[in-house]
């Protein structure tokens, strides 16, 4: 970075109110500093290049390029963390995912950002936690180069009933690239917790629906988990009860995280035991070690994400240091989750 601790910015909007009351906002912290204010993507590229940025804000519904493929410029030239600001929140933030997935490290609802409250717990949070992302490696999601390296043998039609999956930063992608190896007949329900900003979760189950084969659908409460692929909903815990029912409830006010992985993985290890499958995908903190420890202790097979592929080796890190039996990018876990077997459930 251009200081020890300053944090170079450069915001991509069009409305000159909007950028104002933002440069204002990201600046009442001395260590984030706005270099650059571009109204369009053809302004970014021209300007971004020379603007030593550490950080681009950008609003997907510009002018010119669209959000897509801006994300994609930037990150095949000069890699730098992308934070979305965007109004497209619910279903209809779907192309938000698609961005999430070519490269930008986060988004936000703007409709959740009050700019003139600069001050408030919420806005300290949110420029403390933009200068984590800036110095968040960036990189275009392509796939390790590096082999798959299990840290055991990688089963072979071994038996399962029910995988979770857990995700933060980078995740869209790496769940791309995961349930794109799975057929459409892919016989077990797969239990996803993604970190994602209020506002997008449905937009993501949207998106991947419509790129990869198997069906992908927001979890409903008392619902039993079918075959497909459920996303715990914004705000809520998504537990697997006996019987194979998905159960959602409200966090408590001290749970880090809502929803979280470990609450999902922990429910899989004591009502799937053995027939569980846990995976940890990139992300920052160590939400999902504890559940995917629960699934190893239960007789479950424990995956996590290899440091190479992860935008944050952060939850995969913790979960390996758990124990975690194989080690792999995400194409090699959608393989290795392809290649498991149908274990009928015990009532």
């Amino acid at each position: 970075m251009a200081a020890d601790h300053e944090v170079r910015i450069v915001i991509c909007e069009d409305s000159p109110t909007y950028s104002a009351a933002l440069t204002s906002f990201l600046e009442h912290d001395r260590d984030l500093k706005v270099v650059a204010v571009c109204a369009d993507y053809e302004e970014l590229k021209r300007r971004l290049p020379t603007a030593r940025a550490d950080l681009v804000t950008m609003d997907i519904g510009l002018p010119g390029l669209d959000g897509l493929h801006g994300t994609k410029w930037i990150m095949d030239r000069l890699p730098l963390p992308i934070v979305v600001l965007s109004a497209h929140a619910g279903p209809g933030s779907a192309p938000v995912s698609a961005v999430l997935a070519a490269g930008a490290l986060d988004a936000i609802d703007k409709s959740t950002l009050c700019l003139d409250e600069r001050s408030a717990p919420p806005a300290v949070a949110l420029r403390r936690r933009i200068k984590h992302l800036a110095r968040t490696r960036a990189a275009p999601p392509a796939r390790s180069s590096c082999p798959p390296r299990p840290t055991a043998p990688r089963p072979r039609a071994r038996r399962a009933t029910t995988v979770g999956i857990a995700a933060s930063t980078g995740g869209p992608a790496a769940l791309a690239s995961v349930l794109g190896k799975l057929p459409a007949q892919f016989p077990l329900p797969v239990l996803i917790v993604q970190h994602i900003s209020a506002g997008f979760t449905e937009g993501l189950a949207v998106w991947l629906d419509s790129i990869v084969a198997l069906p992908v659908r927001l979890a409903v409460h008392g619902q039993r988990a079918a075959r497909g692929v459920w996303i715990a909903p914004d705000g809520m815990h998504l537990r697997l009860l006996p019987g194979g029912v998905l159960s959602l409830g409200a966090g408590s006010a001290n749970a880090p995280y809502c929803p979280s992985a470990d609450v999902l993985l922990t429910s899989l290890a004591e009502t799937a035991r053995a027939g569980s499958v846990s995976v940890v995908l990139t992300g920052m903190g160590r939400d999902g070690a504890e559940g995917a420890a629960a699934v190893g202790a239960a007789g479950g097979l424990t995956i996590a994400q290899d440091e190479a592929s992860s935008i944050v080796y952060g939850m995969p890190r913790a979960a390996a240091e758990r124990g975690a039996a194989l080690i792999l990018p995400p194409t090699a876990i959608g393989e290795a989750l392809g290649a498991l077997r149908m274990e009928p459930q015990t009532r």
